[in-house]
């Protein structure tokens, strides 16, 4: 109700300011820029055209107007989640913003970093160094009543930090690293360095012990993969960032000593753990494990259990979930699409081949990051039914709870889906690469970017794709390993087969 106020207010505000004709004609203005900047051409396939289209709406129906405020989970369409935002802005809602409306993200950015105190404050509570950021919330404190599936998501540091380094790396935004994120960064690798240790027993690796992943159907576990690595990946951007702001802006760097009372010592610690931190794998499947015990766990009788009995949370008890080999939603999948490095090729392949038959997408932040290691993998067939799964959550109500809300981060999921698993985009240590390839029966993917001061068009034909900057600086990518150079005045083209194949038509109706 706050939220609504304040947004209100703001609005109110504007109105009176230039009167009714102003405010609407910089409605309309704000409109057209987010559409042009925006818009993904899903050309041949009207309804995935619609999704799209859909799905771009819902994440400027909750963004475009969030100054001072989060995301929530649900935009302001419904009262499913209370009005509580999660994760969900930093993994899913804020890649779309970043590339499209950099200045929006920086703002969701700059919420968290008000956030700061209360997540010292929350640290505190549950025996942790540095900041712990809550699971849900709306002012900074946390509003999860069950930590199994709460607070045991330490994650939230990690892809909290994860977002703000990739904002740095996409825009160029120094001062924001330099003045605010940096002090985020690092009290959250604080509390990675307190929350777990080296241990004899796994070679004085150091593990994390009794945290959740993103499955919350297997709560409370030992080395999670995905909050290890995350957690490695954050001390790692900790320490780069304090090494960058003591070399380029000494002034800041002196500040941040005197907030947080940094020492070389800590930076160092960061390194080693980040450099020494326990992946669990087992010989025996040949794969990554999603944590330590996982196949010690029953197998999930998926043959047995009738559609109707799906989403398991409703129709389970959780400690009869919480004992099997079942997956809400991506997991270690999950860690090998925001960390691709991490792994080689026929690692991620096979880690999809293994735990794609035991996740059930409960969860409407599945499917967009299945699509995208499908793709990853060369399953298109599978990235192409996962990404329509994913285009028709909210457009064809495919979860039945609509009536809640829209699912903004499953809306940006398919911006995803679209970007990351048929543009085949990536953004790396050394700058943009794609590997583009068409869906089914689309004559064209179009693709526009922000990327720091230049507006990039990536144009997928069947039998071509042509990189564009329509303004701004020349623009270095990679085009299937193939290093290029673009500028507003010369477009790029690759010639090749960019089809995957025909697979079953699109289809966005309701499930019965």
């Amino acid at each position: 109700a706050a939220e609504l106020a304040d947004r209100a207010a703001l609005t109110l505000h504007r109105a009176r300011a230039h009167g009714h004709a102003g405010a609407l004609a910089a409605h309309q203005r704000e409109v057209r820029d987010f559409w042009k900047r925006s818009e993904v051409v899903w050309d041949g396939e009207s309804a995935g055209q619609q999704a799209a289209r859909f799905s771009l709406f819902t994440i400027l129906q909750a963004s475009l107007c969030s100054e001072g405020h989060g995301v929530p989970a649900k935009g302001l369409t419904g009262t499913g989640y209370e009005g509580h935002y999660f994760w969900d802005t930093e993994t899913y809602v804020l890649p779309f913003l970043i590339h499209t409306s950099p200045k929006v993200a920086r703002s969701l950015l700059m919420h968290r970093v008000r956030m700061l105190p209360a997540a010292r404050r929350r640290a505190r509570e549950v025996g942790c160094a540095g900041a712990l950021f809550p699971w849900r919330t709306i002012n900074g404190e946390e509003a999860s009543a069950y930590y199994a599936a709460g607070t045991a998501q330490y994650h939230i540091d990690a892809d909290i930090a994860y977002a703000l380094d990739q904002y740095v790396r996409v825009t160029g935004d120094t001062d924001l690293l330099f003045r605010h994120g940096v002090e985020l960064l690092v009290e959250t690798a604080r509390m990675w360095a307190d929350l777990g240790f080296f241990s004899e027993r796994r070679g004085d690796r150091f593990v994390i012990n009794k945290v959740t992943g993103p499955d919350e159907y297997t709560t409370v576990v030992d080395n999670n993969l995905f909050t290890n690595l995350m957690a490695a990946e954050n001390l790692r951007i900790a320490a780069d960032s304090v090494d960058r702001l003591r070399a380029e802006s000494p002034a800041n760097f002196r500040r941040l000593v005197g907030r947080t009372g940094l020492r070389d010592v800590e930076v160092a610690t960061w390194r080693r753990v980040a450099d020494e931190i326990y992946i669990p794998y087992d010989d025996q499947a040949g794969v990554h494990l999603q944590d330590d015990s996982f196949l010690d766990y029953e197998q999930w009788d998926f043959a047995g259990t009738p559609p109707d009995r799906y989403p398991l949370l409703l129709h389970y008890h959780p400690l009869v979930i919480y004992r099997h080999q079942v997956i809400k939603q991506a997991d270690v999948v999950l860690a090998t699409v925001m960390l691709p490095d991490r792994f080689t090729a026929e690692e991620r392949s096979r880690i999809f081949a293994y735990y794609d038959p035991l996740t059930t997408g409960d969860s409407s932040l599945s499917e967009c990051i299945q699509a995208i290691a499908a793709a990853d993998a060369g399953k298109y067939r599978s990235a192409e039914e996962y990404l329509v799964d994913a285009a028709a959550v909210d457009i064809a109500d495919r979860a039945g709870n609509l009536r809640d809300g829209v699912h903004v981060a499953s809306a940006a999921g398919t911006w995803m889906a679209l970007v990351y698993g048929f543009g085949g985009y990536r953004w790396r240590s050394g700058g943009p690469e794609f590997s583009p390839i068409l869906p089914t029966r689309a004559r064209r993917l179009r693709i526009p970017l922000l990327l720091r001061r230049s507006a990039l068009t990536v144009d997928i034909e069947q039998h071509r794709v042509t990189y564009h900057v329509n303004s701004g600086d020349p623009v270095t990518a990679r085009h299937y390993g193939e290093e290029f150079i673009v500028s507003p005045k010369s477009p790029v083209s690759f010639s090749g087969e960019y089809r995957t194949f025909d697979a079953r038509p699109l289809t966005l109706t309701a499930p019965g």
